[in-house]
């Protein structure tokens, strides 16, 4: 019902339709966001060589959701962004003081996504929650490579 009240919005325009609808969709985030998040899954991701790993525990309200494709998916994309960018910290509340918080290249939750560079990981999360309906969040993750 969303898309077609969002068509009919904008006689039509699927672009602005689109628009719409995530905006929709971030505002549907914002108001889960107190939810609490007890359920999930650890995703696993091995780079091709085996010399990069990533362990990351993404967080969700039920476990029916957490058995979802789509849950699974954006788990995995958060997996590969891990191990494609390094970042230190899931959120820019845990960087110390001494350290930039605002900085993408430490702050997962502020890197542009390596699939869709136009979009930063907290809006790929947003979307799921818009998608999924859930609350959602990155809990931890571990990154492990070769020699390091």
């Amino acid at each position: 019902m969303d898309c077609k009240r969002a068509l009919e919005e904008t006689a039509g325009d699927l672009g602005k339709a689109e628009e719409i609808l995530v905006k929709q969709g971030i505002a549907s985030a914002s108001k889960k966001a107190t939810r609490s998040t007890e359920e999930g899954i650890v995703e696993s991701y091995i780079h091709s060589g085996g010399r990069i790993g990533v362990l990351l525990e993404v967080n969700c309200e039920t476990d029916f959701v957490a058995r979802t494709d789509d849950f699974k998916e954006l788990a995995h994309d958060l997996a590969m962004q891990v191990a494609a960018m390094a970042p230190s910290y899931v959120t820019s509340e845990e960087v110390p003081d001494d350290e930039d918080a605002d900085s993408a290249e430490t702050v997962l939750m502020h890197q542009p996504f390596i699939k869709d560079p136009s979009k930063s990981i907290q809006d790929l999360v947003n979307e799921g929650i818009g998608k999924l309906g859930e609350n959602i969040r990155v809990r931890r993750f571990t990154r492990f490579s070769l020699g390091e």
